[in-house]
Parts: C-alpha cells; sequence; structure tokens
C-alpha cells in the first residue's frame, strides 16, 4: 500500500467522516487517484502517544508558546506527520552511520573570503647549530628549531634526544598526568631510523629525529588511542591518522599519547585530572591539557592539540606555551575523533612560534578523508618584518577581564615594534546563540553512546560535562540548528568586514566572544606568553561546584600569561611574524616552571 492509503487507514475517525464520497472512494482503491501527489502527513503512526501536555512542557524548552487549540492538533497529529523522521534510529528501519561519516552540509570559511592557493614561501630563520649545553635538562628544553641544527649537523643524535625525554617523562609525569599511553620502545625505533639516514646523508628536514607527543584523540596504528574515555580506554586503531602519518614521514619520532579530557571537555580523564606545571594544585586545563603539560615541563620537543571552542588557546595560556590553531580546513583530520565536524581543528602546541610554524608546515594540505580539508597556500618568512602592520583591537575588552596589565602591555608592544594598532568593532550580538551547532554535533557524534548509556562510564558526571550536555542536547529545535548556521554567516561577513580594515587581531586570550567567534568562523589563532601575572586561587575550566572549592594561595602565585593573535583566513604567516616580534622584545619564553 502507498503511504497515502497508509495515512488514510490509520487516520482518526472523525477527520474520515468529514472526507468528501470521492475520498471514501479511494478508500476501496490499493492506490490513490492518478495525479494525487505525496504530502507531508501521510505516513505511518508510529511512537509512543503524546498529549497536549506534553507540548506544553516541550514549550518551556523551546520558549514558544501555543494555544491549546494548537497543542490539540499537534499532539493528534505528531504520531503521522513528524515522528517518522526518527526512524532512523528508532526503527524499524534503522540505519547504522559510521563514525568516519561527515554531514553533508560542510563549512568553508574561504566562501566567505576565499583562500590562496599554491605552493607558498616557508623561510625558517638562520641561525646555525650553536654548541651543544652539557646539561640534559638545557636541551631538553630547547626549541626544535635548534634541536633540529644540532641533529642536521649530527652534534645531537635522535636516540640520545629520545632518552633524555622518555627519561623526564618517567621522573615527572606522575606529577602531572599528562600522558596516557608511553609509546618508548616505538619512539626508540623510530630515533634509530632517523640517526641512520641522518647519517647516510638523508636528511627529511627540521622535524626529522624530533621527539613529541599528540594528543590520544589523533590515530595510532596498533598504539591504543582512548579519546580520554572510559568506554574507549582499551581501543586500538588498524591506521595512523592523516597527522601522525605526515609526522611520521616529516622522520619526527612518537614518544608519547597525551591527556585529553574525556571526548575532549576539560582536563579530567579516565587517569584522573592533568595538572599545570607551574601551578600544580590546578588543572592543565583542556581539552589538550596533556599536550599542554608536556611541552611546558619538557617532556617532548612539540605536541599536536586540538581546539572546538578553545582547546588550544585555553591550556596554552594556563601552561604557558605557544599554541597555534590553524584555519579551518588547513590542517585534515582524517583519523582523529570527530566532536564536532564543522568546528574541529588540529594544531601545533610548543615553546615558540617559529617551532609552531615548522609544525603546522608539516601537517598542512588536503586529504581525501577529511571532507573539509583544503589545499592551501601557506607563506612564512622568520626574518620577515612587521613594521607597518594594522593590528586590531577592541578598546573596550581591553579595559575589563579577562585582560590584564600583560594585555595592555602587548598591545604597547605593537606600537613600540612600528605596528600600528587600530581600534576595532563588532556588532552587540548574541553570538553563544552560535553554540547551539556545537551542542548538536556533538551530541549527534556521540549519539550511540548517550542511547545506549555508555557516556554513563564517564567519571564526571556533573551539569557541565557531555553526558548531561549530550542528553539535553537531543531537545535543541532544528528550526534553531539552521538559524545559528544562518547567525554562523552573518557573523563570519563581519570578520570579513574587519579584515578589511586590519592586517591582524590582538585579543584577550580568554575573552569568551573571540573565542566563541574565531572558531565558529575558522579565523587561525596564535596564543603565546608574553609575561607573568598573580593568581590568588586555583583556575578551573569547571563551573563553580561548593563540594569541590578551588585551592587558594597567600601569597598570591606567579602563572605565566600571554595574549592572541587572530589571523585572516589562510593567513598563519603574518600571525606567526608579529607573535616572532612579540616573543622576542617581551624576553619570557625561555622561563620554565619551576621543578621541572
Amino acid at each position: 500500500m502507498t503511504q497515502r492509503r497508509k495515512f488514510l487507514i490509520n487516520a482518526p475517525l472523525g477527520l474520515l467522516a468529514a472526507t468528501t464520497a470521492v475520498r471514501n472512494d479511494a478508500l476501496a482503491q490499493d492506490t490513490p487517484p492518478p495525479g494525487a501527489p505525496p504530502t507531508f502527513g501521510a505516513t505511518p503512526a508510529v511512537g509512543p502517544e503524546v498529549s497536549p501536555a506534553t507540548f506544553a512542557e516541550a514549550e518551556k524548552l523551546m520558549q514558544m508558546k501555543m494555544t491549546p487549540a494548537q497543542r490539540e492538533m499537534a499532539s493528534s497529529s505528531w504520531r503521522v506527520s513528524l515522528s517518522s523522521t526518527m526512524e532512523r534510529r528508532t526503527g524499524p528501519r534503522k540505519v547504522m552511520l559510521e563514525p568516519e561519516l561527515a554531514p553533508a552540509t560542510v563549512w568553508h570559511p574561504q566562501a566567505v573570503a576565499g583562500a590562496a592557493a599554491g605552493k607558498g614561501r616557508f623561510v625558517r630563520s638562520r641561525a646555525g647549530a650553536s654548541a651543544l649545553p652539557a646539561r640534559d635538562e638545557d636541551i631538553a628544553y630547547a626549541t626544535v628549531a635548534q634541536l633540529s641544527r644540532w641533529i642536521e649537523a649530527r652534534k645531537l643524535t635522535s636516540e640520545r634526544l629520545t632518552r633524555i625525554y622518555i627519561d623526564r617523562i618517567e621522573r615527572h609525569d606522575g606529577k602531572l598526568r599528562s600522558v596516557i599511553t608511553p609509546t618508548f620502545e616505538h619512539a626508540l625505533a623510530q630515533a634509530r631510523q632517523a640517526d641512520r639516514e641522518i647519517a647516510a646523508g638523508r636528511y627529511r628536514g627540521p622535524l626529522h629525529g624530533i621527539p613529541y607527543g599528540v594528543k590520544d584523540l589523533l590515530d595510532t596504528a596498533g598504539i591504543r588511542t582512548t579519546w580520554g574515555a572510559e568506554p574507549f580506554r582499551d581501543r586500538v586503531p588498524a591506521k595512523d591518522s592523516a597527522v601522525v602519518a605526515r609526522l611520521n614521514a616529516a622522520g619526527a619520532v612518537l614518544v608519547a599519547k597525551l591527556s585529553l579530557g574525556a571526548f575532549a571537555l576539560n582536563d579530567i580523564w579516565f587517569g584522573g585530572q592533568t595538572m599545570n606545571p607551574w601551578l600544580l594544585e590546578e588543572g592543565a586545563s583542556g581539552s589538550s591539557a596533556g599536550p599542554g603539560a608536556a611541552t611546558a615541563a619538557g617532556l617532548v620537543a612539540f605536541s599536536v592539540g586540538s581546539e572546538t571552542g578553545g582547546s588550544i588557546v585555553s591550556p596554552s595560556m594556563r601552561c604557558g606555551v605557544t599554541g597555534l590553531r590553524p584555519t579551518y580546513g588547513r590542517v585534515p583530520r582524517t583519523g582523529a575523533m570527530t566532536l564536532c565536524w564543522s568546528l574541529d581543528k588540529l594544531g601545533p602546541m610548543t615553546r615558540s612560534v617559529e617551532d609552531a610554524m615548522l609544525v603546522l608546515d608539516a601537517i598542512s594540505g588536503l586529504d581525501a578523508g577529511d571532507v573539509a580539508s583544503v589545499q592551501s597556500r601557506l607563506d612564512f618568512d622568520a626574518g620577515a618584518g612587521v613594521r607597518g602592520l594594522k593590528v586590531g583591537y577592541f578598546p573596550g575588552w581591553m579595559n575589563e577581564a579577562p585582560a590584564t596589565d600583560v594585555d595592555r602591555a602587548a598591545l604597547e608592544r605593537v606600537k613600540k615594534l612600528g605596528m600600528t594598532a587600530v581600534p576595532v568593532s563588532l556588532p552587540d550580538w548574541p553570538y553563544q546563540s552560535l553554540n547551539t551547532v556545537l551542542f548538536a554535533e556533538a551530541a549527534a557524534a556521540f549519539e550511540e553512546i548517550t542511547l545506549d548509556g555508555r557516556i554513563d562510564q564517564l567519571r564526571e558526571q556533573v551539569p557541565d560535562a557531555w553526558p548531561n550536555l549530550f542528553r539535553e542536547s537531543r531537545f535543541l529545535s532544528a528550526v534553531d540548528f539552521v538559524q545559528a548556521d544562518r547567525l554562523r554567516r552573518k557573523v563570519a561577513l563581519e570578520m570579513a568586514r574587519i579584515f578589511r580594515e586590519v592586517d591582524l587581531l590582538l585579543v584577550p586570550s580568554l575573552r569568551d566572544e573571540m573565542l566563541t567567534i574565531s572558531n565558529f568562523t575558522g579565523h587561525p589563532s596564535l596564543t603565546l606568553r608574553t609575561g607573568f601575572v598573580q593568581v590568588g586561587q586555583a583556575r578551573s575550566d569547571w563551573a563553580p561546584n561548593p563540594a569541590r572549592p578551588l585551592p587558594t594561595f597567600t601569597p598570591p602565585r606567579r602563572v605565566p600569561h600571554g595574549v592572541t593573535l587572530i589571523g585572516r583566513l589562510f593567513d598563519e604567516g603574518t600571525i606567526a611574524r608579529a607573535g616572532m616580534a612579540l616573543e622576542k622584545d617581551a624576553g619570557v619564553a625561555g622561563e620554565r616552571p619551576p621543578g621541572f
């Protein structure tokens, strides 16, 4: 029977009594009259019965109002008109959606502002290999730019460097909990291979022989990749992610899989909380907690993190490292855990700005496994000047929390270095409304474990953790999702307007509006340490909880602080140039956390 005939058979008796004789005649037929089109509201009645009271309560979630008559109509027709749209997951014809399956609609920020293609020009700093330090600690804290010169000149072997980091992980990570899975034997094998290749004259480039760690949402063949979450703590993928494969091709040495908050939220995973090496009484911030802590404490030469809404920026700030969140689409996410298809980004976390660019150069580019990835131009010259660059800033933001004297000093440095500070503004819009997209996509990515209850295994079950948010997100309106998506384009056009006036933006790193805006529009950001502040209380990613009071300090503790530079789409080179100038002038990048 056709769907239309099924509707007529299941329609309410009152409705049937009111139909015309022609429609009654149609009941006796197996097919509708010729020329009758399909129609909404003509599917079989499925799903549970609902009442007007169901809609009255649901209206509170949606913040809308229906009349009693409208609720009556909606409740009596729901099982026919809309319940069938859930058949994909409720049956009888269920369809499984594979984890690697991306939505049909793909966010392409370059459609708003364009992206340059081609090879690009990449020039690293020209400093040669200086004398190798006598102490292993000083070698461990050296930048990738310097380590690579020593390795290329064969003043330092990859195997020795790898053993230095292995020793530091074994001695220090017990205090940090930044490593989920050490990969020491794997690393030593890679290091020995690198040394053989370099000795034979086959030097692959600045990452060859350099030990690193990746956030444990990037697949590694034959090495467990847990996503920081209890249900997946024994998960072992068969293939490397695209980023790990590219780092392998560059000759880098994987020494550890680093911690992340479960399913990429905050800094608590199944092994505990990852701590800040500068202040062990507080978490490292998340969700790239392990990359932030391990890089700051000199346990790896560099790391790779990910960001959806602040997960590179925040731990980079907290731990005092350099975090580069690339333009959305520049670095492929093939083989990485999906939290949000249209927001997730992978990027370097390092101890210098140039290091971040060296890593970005190795991991950028199109990959067929990520439908959002693009082939884009990367221009960078470590020796280029910054005089004349126009740096936008928001005057009101610089004079209120979370801005500090360190932020204001960075703006003054911009002027001192010959750049021009340009005041800019954005409309006063409800930017948090964009998070409808984040919550809906994240709940879709983890639908199965939410519905089958595995999400209940996560350690954190507080209101602001994923288990509750995934469940709540099932009640978001699809209409509001589309409207949020339209608002996203409107915001992207505003950012394009601003970048017609300036070359980059300088903003307080944790300013909520810009974290939200720039993640949704896909603009690149560079977070770097430019000073220190005093804190009298531990900081936390989590909502205040009276059951978990945060430690306080008398006298206050000294911790790193920095600013964030936002660049044009696919113009990481410009923010890196400005970042290198600020980094050099501030002169604080080399200071190390006490005790490490």
